[in-house]
């Protein structure tokens, strides 16, 4: 029998609710979606952008939830036997249970921000932190306003380990956040120009990204990227917050988690690092400089929280790539095979920047070629046409021989590479998505990436559904 995450009346004294129908002692989980809700956990009908959730509360009973929390104003929709917690607002509701949750925790809790991956850093510690006691971490990229609390929420009493990511892209958005988790350590992977369109300069977005130390607990430690152009000015932020423990990685000789020696390799990358008086030689089951780095912030906030850091850096040896953040698969290409890069989830000019970096380090078969499928990056304001025209430098430097791009603002690296390295250009993925698929020849290496509403996962999806998985296809056979 599953363990209770909550017990239904501590749920209906966290979030203040009224009780409808009869409750069942307790729920072993907590979902916002319907269609993938477990029987036994309790479901809440949150409002948003698209959908009202009140509207799939009969459907998450059905489907075995044990209790629903819905509004007072929506009450009367329901049959007066459903199992229902009442309370003015849903996701406020979330919130204090949250809060709850963080009050009757006794983990050792690690938060993770920055421009460029959050999400990895945040999976690494997972992994790290799991190999070492029961560990809880934000799953997929929930790092919002809802996010946070639902992730916060979800965390059971029992955890030894906590990891939540925390996002932005408006200043003031990540206070709330923060000082909810409540964090004995603050790991910031770095400051970069991503969301320009809502700040009016980097300088900006390192302080909505400082947000973050007003959550940390008394006591407690910061991680800062001290080869970041921001990395005084973050400094100096997390002083003024109070924070004495400010540990710095990076290459340079002053970063308490240095770098000293990087070899990069096709699919891992061997790590030769001091961390915190540590001389540790590690490897990284996923390629790339930035990778790398961010092992070192990895690696140090672990030691932070108490883990063992040898322990942690053997660990880093199974990390894997999530889906759309870099997963590669090895597919069937006629009588050879290809390899596939999925960084479809989202892009800035970072990102991109190091997803062509890994491009240009992996290894292509005979007559193979590196090819980029691009999209647009969003949210770069004024700056974007400059930026992406911009990548056609690190479209060269590494070696990428073809490049596929659609969109408006991709049209400005269209326009800027030489005739060579044109593969082709659309206005959008549906549109590019037969040009692409058609190049793929036995021996290529195509990695697809653009930011999330440029809708790259299309091509993907073409390109896994045109050439089968080679894993796969070997099991069934």
């Amino acid at each position: 029998m599953s363990t209770l995450l909550w017990t239904s009346d501590a749920m209906a004294t966290a979030m203040r609710a009224a009780t409808q129908g009869t409750l069942p002692d307790g729920v072993t989980g907590l979902s916002i979606d319907s269609r993938t809700i477990a029987p036994g956990e309790a479901y809440f009908a949150i409002k948003g952008d698209v959908h009202d959730g009140h509207a799939f509360v009969e459907t998450a009973l059905k489907a075995g939830a044990g209790l629903a929390v819905v509004e007072a104003a929506q009450r009367a929709k329901f049959p007066a036997d459903a199992p229902l917690l009442v309370v003015d607002d849903v996701l406020a509701g979330l919130v204090e249970l949250a809060h709850a949750s963080r009050a009757r925790l006794s983990a050792q809790i690690i938060a993770v921000t920055g421009s460029v991956g959050k999400t990895s850093t945040k999976e690494a510690l997972r992994r790290v932190l799991s190999a070492q006691g029961e560990t809880h971490a934000s799953v997929a990229s929930f790092n919002n306003h809802w996010g946070v609390p639902l992730s916060l929420a979800r965390c059971p009493a029992s955890t030894r380990f906590a990891v939540f990511e925390i996002g932005m892209n408006h200043a003031g958005e990540i206070t709330p956040l923060v000082k909810m988790v409540r964090p004995h350590v603050a790991v910031i992977t770095t400051i970069e120009p991503v969301h320009l369109e809502f700040f009016a300069g980097i300088e900006a977005i390192a302080d909505a990204k400082a947000e973050i130390f007003s959550g940390v607990e008394p006591g407690g430690a910061v991680v800062l990227n001290r080869d970041n152009g921001q990395f005084a000015r973050l400094q100096k932020q997390a002083r003024k917050a109070g924070i004495s423990r400010i540990v710095s990685f990076g290459a340079d000789k002053r970063a308490e988690a240095r770098l000293l020696d990087l070899s990069l390799h096709a699919t891992c990358s061997a790590v030769h690092a001091d961390i915190l008086d540590h001389d540790i030689t590690y490897k990284i089951g996923m390629s790339g400089r930035h990778m790398a780095m961010n092992s070192l912030a990895v690696l140090a906030g672990a030691s932070l929280l108490g883990a063992d850091i040898a322990r942690a850096a053997l660990s880093l040896s199974q990390l894997e790539a999530p889906t759309g953040r870099g997963l590669r698969r090895t597919v069937e290409v006629g009588h050879g095979e290809a390899t596939l890069i999925d960084e479809s989830y989202n892009a800035n000019p970072a990102s991109m920047g190091a997803a062509l970096n890994v491009l240009g380090q992996a290894k292509v078969g005979p007559h193979g070629r590196r090819i980029a499928v691009l999209g647009d990056m969003l949210e770069l304001g004024p700056t974007g046409p400059d930026l992406h025209r911009g990548l056609a430098e690190a479209v060269a430097a590494n070696r990428v021989d073809l490049v596929y791009c659609c969109g408006p603002l991709m049209r400005n690296l269209w326009d800027a590479l030489s005739t060579g390295k044109r593969g082709g250009y659309a206005e959008s993925s549906a549109a590019l998505e037969a040009q692409a698929v058609a190049a793929v020849r036995a021996g290529d290496v195509i990695m697809v990436k653009g930011s999330l509403g440029s809708k790259m996962k299309v091509i993907v999806s073409a390109l896994e559904k045109r050439f089968p998985d080679k894993a796969a296809h070997e099991e069934a056979v």
